[in-house]
């Protein structure tokens, strides 16, 4: 009876860990995407603008809505007609930036598997795109 509850405690804390690994295999695909972001974007402690505005806490934010950061028009008129960044909202313009947004600088294409657009999400939100509470 012991050995069947101690394996029994086993595979509810092996099944415990298994999102937690999850997590952190999405992190690094993430984490592996991002770098195509870096070049113009920058997120986390010392974000800058670059040629791409900072993300920390893009998540709530109105496209075109950081301080300090020159946008497109187009991307301006984004944010005054409602377009307001969730994960939602990142997945499809990741997926084609010109399209969602025409005009906008972002010389980007896009991400064209879903998975990509997950993992960088999911970075995006684990490194300081969650708006602040």
């Amino acid at each position: 009876m012991r050995n069947k509850i101690l394996v029994a405690l086993s595979l509810a804390t092996g099944c415990l860990a298994l999102p937690a690994l999850a997590q952190e295999a999405d992190l690094a695909a993430g984490e592996k995407v991002w770098k195509r972001c870096a070049a113009c974007h920058m997120i986390g402690d010392g974000a800058e603008n670059r040629v791409g505005p900072e993300l920390n806490g893009i998540i709530g934010r109105k496209a075109g809505g950081l301080e300090g950061f020159k946008y497109s028009d187009a991307m301006v008129k984004a944010g005054e007609e409602g377009l307001v960044w969730d994960n939602e909202q990142l997945h499809a313009y990741l997926e084609n930036p010109k399209k969602m947004v025409p005009g906008t600088k972002m010389a980007f294409a896009g991400l064209r598997k879903v998975e990509d657009r997950d993992a960088v999400v999911a970075y995006i939100d684990a490194n300081g795109g969650e708006a602040a509470q």
